[in-house]
């Protein structure tokens, strides 16, 4: 029987677990060509999509890591994340994945799992609406589980204030640099009135007119206009630009979550380098994005390759 020395064979371990770019290579060389065009058609039938996509890649990965569970339904016997507070009638673009699982099974069926998809899903929509590409790691599988107490639990949100996001994405091992970076992400699409109401009426750090025009679609009463959507940036929520940070300097941020990046505090420097640095902000979202991609995959011969990101095989 061959010696290995430890170190070598705790190398080799490690090393069979990471994540790499050229995964599918060999096993299904199109995988990006058969991706890019679902996600491009879906945006193309509805702007907001492409946010919606990138949304669901990073509530996947703040629950037990990039690992597809948030794609999994509910059944009889099983509850999955899809009813969690920050998903419930809010988190969308599941038959977009479904479109495009449908096409990568034609292509390479049994190959890609749906994690994976996801992250590449997210990085075309990035792209498609003027943002930065970057090199997508792959090699993660789908998760056998999912979690709603993780998903009620370790998502942000938008009431919370720096403090409270900071510690949720630094249990991620995401830096206060990545929450504001990836807080970005924010460029695109839409709220609903719920996330953002108590930002409008009861904050003080909020622009009064800004406050008012949006409170015009944002009824006081809660019950009242709830679904109503709003953008998260005033100016281009659909291109993917530094407005995000602009509007946050101007006191037109849409969430309370979005000003607490820039309200007297710790983060207000790398709000005003974005404001006015959209390479520096592009550069830095595609490298946090990598990071994030990168929270605790299933890989080699954990989890499996879903044949319907919607249920475990």
């Amino acid at each position: 029987m061959a010696f290995f020395p430890l170190a070598l064979f705790l190398f080799i371990g490690c090393a069979a677990a990471q994540l790499s770019t050229n995964y599918y290579t060999s096993a299904c060389p199109n995988i990006f060509s058969t991706v890019k065009p679902v996600v491009q058609s879906a945006i193309l039938k509805e702007k907001r999509m492409g946010a919606s996509v990138l949304r669901l890649f990073f509530h996947d990965c703040f629950v037990n890591g990039c690992d597809g569970s948030l794609l999994l339904d509910d059944t009889a016997n099983f509850t999955g994340e899809k009813n969690a507070t920050p998903n419930k009638n809010s988190a969308r673009g599941f038959n977009v994945i479904d479109d495009i699982k449908t096409a990568v099974e034609t292509a390479c069926p049994g190959i890609v799992s749906c994690a994976d998809i996801l992250a590449i899903a997210a990085q075309d929509s990035v792209v498609i609406l003027g943002g930065p590409s970057w090199n997508v790691k792959l090699g993660r599988r789908d998760a056998l589980t999912a979690s709603l107490s993780g998903a009620n639990n370790n998502i942000p949100a938008p009431s919370m204030n720096l403090n409270d996001l900071t510690s949720k994405f630094s249990a991620q091992g995401l830096s206060t640099t990545d929450m504001v970076t990836l807080s970005g992400a924010h460029t695109i699409g839409f709220a609903r009135c719920t996330s953002f109401r108590s930002h409008i009426y009861n904050d003080t750090n909020i622009d009064s007119s800004f406050a008012q025009s949006t409170q015009s679609n944002c009824p006081l009463t809660s019950g009242s206009g709830d679904d109503n959507l709003a953008p998260l940036d005033l100016q281009t929520q659909y291109i993917f630009d530094c407005n995000y940070y602009k509007n946050l300097i101007n006191k037109k941020g849409l969430l309370h979550s979005d000003q607490e990046l820039y309200n007297n505090g710790s983060t207000d420097s790398q709000v005003q380098t974005y404001s006015t640095n959209p390479v520096q902000f592009k550069s830095d979202f595609a490298a946090a994005m990598i990071k994030m991609g990168d929270i605790s995959p299933l890989t080699g011969s954990q989890g499996e390759i879903r044949k319907n990101c919607r249920v475990v095989n």
